[in-house]
């Protein structure tokens, strides 16, 4: 019988589809969480912090395979390294970490704590596969409705994105989990790059409104960095298949005709 499968983050954006791809590959999954669950369809959930560093070590007992997704805006270099300590002391064989593009080459603070993140992996100890991708759609969306809330809308500029759907990336997720140990492997992002302008674009075009738009710089160092697509893997990346617009159709019910097509950039 196969060990089950640790995943962290099991509940959010990208957990909720990466269980279901694995019990679908015929694998247990237990899912470490804050919040105490009832198992259900072969899940099992134990209840452990990160953060605290408590539960790490019931969660881990006769697992081979993690996938760590869990995230925040902030402490994930701390939860990283409390979980890479945990995992190093038992049996686990793979330890898959899911990252950001750019976290290298963009000067925020929440990127610096995503590269200690993947150091705190790579220096575990244990054979290890690292994924960075792109802002998924649905963070995307979050910005974007946002700002459109808006009387003005300020668009600042150069900015670009390349926004992946959350589906491919756990399609990929779960390709590596169940494959060897990869170390960094290709960056994943979505199959077009936009302005921020157009991402905001086709989203009022879709709830059928009208905005005006201002364009404003971003100052410093990360301006200068985004302004140069320091975020953006232009080269070398494997892409996902759904597109900004096919994500908006699905997600807002509306037909895909009213559309403008953003073109890649």
């Amino acid at each position: 019988m196969a060990a089950p499968i640790l995943v962290t983050g099991g509940t959010g954006t990208i957990g909720r589809q990466v269980v279901p791809l694995l019990r679908d590959a015929g694998r247990d999954v237990r899912v470490l969480t804050r919040h105490g669950r009832e198992p259900a369809d072969g899940v099992e959930y134990v209840t452990g912090d990160l953060l605290k560093n408590e539960g790490i070590e019931a969660a881990l007992d006769g697992v081979e395979i993690v996938l760590h997704l869990a995230g925040s805006n902030k402490g994930d270099d701390e939860v990283a390294r409390n979980l890479a300590q945990a995992v190093a002391r038992t049996r686990v064989k793979h330890l898959v970490l899911i990252s950001v593009i750019a976290a290298d080459r963009v000067p925020l603070a929440w990127m610096k704590t995503q590269v200690e993140t993947e150091r705190a992996v790579v220096e575990s100890g244990v054979p290890y596969t690292i994924l960075r991708a792109a802002q998924f759609h649905d963070l995307v969306l979050k910005v974007v409705e946002s700002m459109a809330k808006m009387p003005v809308v300020p668009i600042p500029g150069g900015l670009r994105f390349q926004p992946v759907d959350a589906r491919d990336v756990a399609a990929r997720l779960v390709q590596l989990a169940l494959g060897e140990p990869a170390g960094r492997v290709p960056d994943l992002a979505g199959p077009k790059v936009y302005g921020l302008k157009e991402l905001v674009r086709g989203y009022l075009e879709v709830r059928g409104k009208r905005r005006p738009t201002m364009p404003v710089r971003i100052p410093g160092k990360a301006g200068r960095a985004y302004r140069a697509a320091g975020n953006l893997t232009l080269d070398g990346a494997d892409h996902g298949t759904r597109t900004w617009e096919d994500f908006l159709v699905e997600r807002l019910g509306q037909p895909k005709e009213i559309l403008t097509s953003a073109p890649a950039r």
